[in-house]
């Protein structure tokens, strides 16, 4: 982020092509830790292109799933394969799958649908990193996930759902509670900024009637009301390790319900 104008730069950008403020080669090497990888991934999106990775793996999965079930390859996945995956889906969800709340959005039911979300994430995920830090960014994202197939669930309990939307619209929702939060005009900016993403989203919902609004909603509503309490690094360090174990528990579980999915995978396909 540019130092004079604040707005979005790359870490390669030595003048800002904005107001043309020179970037100090140590304010970037301050806020930029080593690449990953030798350089293949940025900083900047390594924990994003983590998410990326794990949806990306799933996905591919569930083509190799659906082959090895003699039903031919396919790209795009029925109510069946969706649901052995970890799809939201109330009467499984009563009986105790609450993992489902959380595998559910990083599930994808077709490849147009995991391109269009993982296009956004790539750049929206960098973004809020860049402002919250790793472990608020985790927290986010995983509440929002939540909080979205939570409003799913309640809406419509009977109707499979899955995408990384809810995340998604979590962390829409954090940005906009950072313009709320931040009374500058740079706040203000963000602010507006992030809030035409919310009428894009409600007139896409509007266009195209399966999508799951109350997922879209409920992300949002979640990413909104920890980003305006979280607020940006640099309290303490106390309160940042505070961060960094909400963070750790939210791997923890994300991890365990995947593990839960495994399980009852494998012991569907025994009864079968």
């Amino acid at each position: 982020m540019c130092p004079n104008c604040r707005a979005f730069i790359t870490t390669d950008d030595k003048v800002c092509p904005y107001c043309q403020f020179t970037v100090g080669p140590k304010a970037v090497d301050r806020r930029t830790p080593a690449d990953a990888l030798g350089g293949l991934i940025p900083h900047a999106r390594f924990t994003t292109m983590l998410i990326l990775l794990i949806n990306t793996g799933l996905y591919i999965a569930m083509v190799l799933h659906t082959q090895a079930e003699a039903q031919g390859m396919s790209f795009d996945f029925d109510g069946r394969t969706l649901l052995e995956f970890g799809a939201k889906f109330g009467p499984l969800m009563v009986q105790g799958e609450w993992w489902r709340l959380v595998t559910a959005g990083f599930l994808h039911g077709g490849v147009l649908h995991i391109l269009m979300n993982m296009w956004v994430l790539f750049d929206l995920g960098a973004q809020t990193e860049e402002m919250y830090g790793t472990a608020r960014y985790l927290a986010i994202y995983f509440v929002a996930t939540v909080m979205g197939f939570l409003a799913s669930f309640w809406w419509a309990p009977m109707t499979p759902s899955v995408g990384a939307s809810a995340g998604i619209c979590g962390l829409i929702g954090a940005m906009i509670a950072l313009g709320v939060r931040d009374r500058t005009s740079f706040g203000a900016d963000i602010r507006k900024f992030y809030m035409r993403w919310v009428i894009y989203l409600l007139v896409f919902g509007l266009l195209f009637p399966q999508t799951d609004n109350a997922a879209h909603i409920g992300g949002l509503a979640g990413g909104f009301a920890l980003g305006y309490v979280a607020g940006t690094p640099g309290f303490s360090q106390s309160v940042e390790r505070v961060w960094q174990i909400v963070a750790g528990i939210a791997v923890a579980l994300t991890a365990f319900s995947f593990f839960k999915m495994f399980m009852a995978l494998v012991a569907m396909k025994a009864f079968q």
